[in-house]
């Protein structure tokens, strides 16, 4: 089965927005555990836009389900990992003026940096995974600096879901798979367009956020959790079938 992390940033969004404590962003881990999710990711960024610091704390002592820590490669958020020790790091590029992360990780121009926080990481048992475009030579660099997961970023076909597009992702799945990687994706997924990236060969976890707190909205977090479920069954149902 895939796995399917679910990312709160967005209820500490609006938490912030008041400035007050509610909605809770823990609480809504924790509901979301509870129906469904395999995982919750967090991106505690530079600026502490949404995820705060207690956040993570509390987070990494009241789940049970695997905690994925969002992050720049900075020193400052390697060693606050490390001190933290949670299930798993995502290390993204972040740029303070953007909304949301726009793109993947160079790791192919940043190997020396990244190769030693990667390997300061894994010596915290820490299991590290890079946010990249699919390109084959970004996943081969990702191998080469001791990466264990990539995290394809799927902006490209969400905003555009197109044949050329998917082939991309197609060919650095298989890409992930030559050099020993585990396969994730995430980034602007929805009900309507996650079921062919859900085909994805090897693919064994789903990172979304931003929808499902949208949906939430409407429908409640369990049910948006419990659709999306259903919409990455159907495609790698569809996968398994050669359809």
């Amino acid at each position: 089965m895939i796995r399917l992390g679910v990312n709160i940033d967005h209820v500490a969004t609006v938490r912030n927005a008041r400035g007050g404590i509610h909605p809770d962003p823990v609480a809504a881990a924790l509901l979301a555990a509870r129906h469904g999710a395999d995982g919750i990711t967090a991106h505690l960024r530079e600026d502490r836009r949404h995820i705060r610091d207690e956040d993570m704390k509390r987070l990494r002592q009241e789940l049970s389900v695997p905690l994925n820590f969002e992050m720049a490669a900075t020193d400052e958020m390697v060693t606050m990992a490390c001190a933290l020790r949670p299930h798993a790091c995502c290390l993204v590029p972040e740029r303070r003026e953007e909304v949301t992360t726009e793109g993947g990780l160079d790791v192919l121009g940043q190997q020396a940096d990244l190769r030693e926080k990667v390997a300061r990481l894994k010596e915290a048992g820490i299991r590290v995974s890079l946010f990249v475009d699919p390109e084959p030579a970004q996943i081969e660099a990702s191998a080469r600096i001791g990466g264990q997961v990539v995290e394809l970023h799927t902006g490209a076909y969400a905003h555009d879901p197109d044949e050329k597009e998917l082939a991309r992702l197609h060919a650095a799945a298989r890409a992930t798979e030559v050099f020993g990687l585990e396969l994730h994706a995430g980034h602007g997924l929805t009900y309507t367009n996650v079921g062919r990236v859900a085909g994805l060969p090897g693919l064994r976890e789903l990172n979304i956020g931003h929808f499902l707190i949208g949906e939430a909205i409407f429908l409640g977090l369990p049910v948006a959790i419990s659709r999306m479920k259903q919409e990455i069954a159907t495609g790698a149902l569809f996968k398994a079938f050669g359809q």
